[in-house]
C-alpha cells in the first residue's frame, strides 16, 4: 500500500486498535526448532556474567500470555489449564536504555518472520562502551523463514561479542558475525533439502581510544542501516570499504542487494522506476543453504565515524517500503526517548498498511567525546 493511502481517512489510533485483533498462528515445526537450537549451539558465545546485556526478539516462547478462554496467565503455545491455543503476540519491544527495539507482525502476515537482537557491552566503569545490533527479515518464500531470522540474529550478535572479546577490530567482529549467522542458517536445511533463508543487517557502535565513536555496518539483502540527524540530509554516498565515512546529515548507510539496486547501479533504470517494478525486492544475496558459503560481497562492511550526535537505525523493508528517505525517518524518530522513536516508526508503517513485518532497532550516538 502507498504510504499516502490513508491520507484524509480514518484516525490512525483507530487503525492501530483494529490491527490488534488475533490472527491464526502458523508455528514452525518441532524439527525446525531443534535444528535452530543445534545451529545456534555451534556459535561461540560471550558470557553474560561480564555485565553484557543481551536481548533477542520475538521471544514469544518466553512471554507471559493471558488465556482468552479462562484467564490463566502462562507461557507457551497453549494454556496449561484449558489447553486453549494462546493468541499470538503481535508486537515485542525491548528498551536497553541505549537502544530501543520493536518488532511487529504488521497486518497482512499471519506471523512475524523478522527478528532483532542487541547486546550492550560496558566499560570498566559500567558505562556502555560497545553496542551490537542485528536485524534479519525471513524470506517468506522459503520454509520456516522465522527460524532463519531468529537463528541469524542470535548467532550474529554472539559471534560479534566473542570476536570483540578477543580484541578483534569492529570490522573483523562484523565479518565474524556475518560468517556465524550464515553458517547457522545453512545448518537449518531440512532432510528434504528445504532451506530457510533471511536477510541480514548489523551494526557495531564503539567508543574508540581517544573518544571517537565508530559505527561499523554490514548488510546482506535489503534490510537497511540509516543515520538520522537533525537538519538536512547528507549528499554523501555510503562509505567505500576501507575508507571510513563521516556521519553528518541523515543518510542511508548500506546498499541493497536487490534487483532494483542492481539495475540502478548498471544505469539501466533510475531508482524510482526500478522500485516501481514488481521485481524490485528480488534478492541478489541472502543467508541460507542455497546462498553459498559466502553470500556477502567485498563491500558489505562499511565503517563511519560520528563526530556529531545522531541516531543509528536498522530496519527491515516493512518500514522503509513506506519511509525510504532518511530525512523522513528522522522527522518521525528524533526528539523523543529512543524506544518511543522506534514505536513511532513501526506505528507509521502499520497505519500505512502493514503489508509486511516491521522491525526497528534504534540507538542514539553522542558523537566524539
Amino acid at each position: 500500500m502507498n504510504p499516502d493511502a490513508n491520507a484524509g481517512g480514518a484516525d490512525p489510533a483507530e487503525l492501530l486498535d483494529a490491527v490488534t485483533e488475533p490472527v491464526p498462528r502458523v508455528r514452525e515445526t518441532i524439527d525446525t526448532r531443534r535444528r535452530a537450537a543445534a545451529a545456534e549451539a555451534t556459535v561461540p558465545r560471550q558470557s553474560l556474567a561480564s555485565g553484557i546485556h543481551r536481548v533477542a526478539l520475538p521471544d514469544d516462547e518466553f512471554a507471559e500470555v493471558v488465556c482468552v478462554n479462562c484467564g490463566t496467565q502462562s507461557r507457551g503455545p497453549r494454556c496449561p489449564t484449558c489447553e486453549h491455543p494462546h493468541r499470538v503476540q503481535d508486537r515485542f519491544e525491548a528498551d536497553l536504555g541505549v537502544a530501543g527495539l520493536v518488532t511487529d507482525r504488521g497486518i497482512l502476515h499471519a506471523r512475524n518472520e523478522d527478528a532483532v537482537a542487541a547486546a550492550v557491552v560496558p566499560d570498566d566503569n559500567g558505562q556502555p562502551e560497545t553496542i551490537v545490533l542485528v536485524v534479519c527479515d525471513g524470506v517468506s518464500s522459503s520454509p520456516d523463514p522465522q527460524a532463519a531470522s531468529g537463528t541469524a540474529v542470535r548467532s550474529g550478535v554472539d559471534a560479534c561479542l566473542s570476536a570483540l572479546a578477543g580484541d578483534r577490530t569492529a570490522e573483523e567482529a562484523t565479518a565474524a558475525g556475518m560468517a556465524a549467522a550464515s553458517e547457522a542458517v545453512r545448518n537449518l536445511v531440512g532432510p528434504d533439502g528445504d532451506a530457510p533463508s533471511c536477510t541480514y543487517v548489523s551494526a557495531i557502535v564503539r567508543t574508540e581510544p581517544g573518544g571517537r565513536i565508530s559505527v561499523t555496518v554490514s548488510n546482506i539483502g535489503d534490510s537497511r542501516a540509516y543515520w538520522l540527524a537533525t537538519g538536512e540530509s547528507a549528499d554523501e554516498q555510503p562509505a567505500r570499504p576501507g575508507h571510513p565515512g563521516l556521519l553528518a546529515g541523515s543518510q542511508k548507510l548500506t546498499v541493497d542487494d536487490s534487483w532494483a539496486q542492481t539495475l540502478v547501479e548498471a544505469g539501466a533504470m533510475d531508482e524510482k522506476a526500478a522500485m516501481a517494478d514488481p521485481r524490485a525486492h528480488t534478492l541478489m544475496r541472502w543467508l541460507g543453504a542455497d546462498a553459498g558459503q559466502q553470500p556477502w560481497s567485498g563491500d558489505s562492511i562499511r565503517t563511519y565515524y560520528a563526530d556529531t550526535p545522531g541516531v543509528l537505525l536498522l530496519c527491515t523493508d516493512g518500514l522503509w517500503n513506506y519511509l525510504p528517505g532518511a530525512t523522513d525517518l528522522a522527522r518521525r524518530a528524533l526528539g523523543v526517548p529512543i524506544t518511543e522513536g522506534a514505536r513511532a516508526l513501526v506505528d507509521y508503517a502499520v497505519v500505512c498498511g502493514g503489508s509486511d513485518n516491521i522491525t526497528v532497532a534504534l540507538t542514539p550516538v553522542s558523537g566524539a567525546r
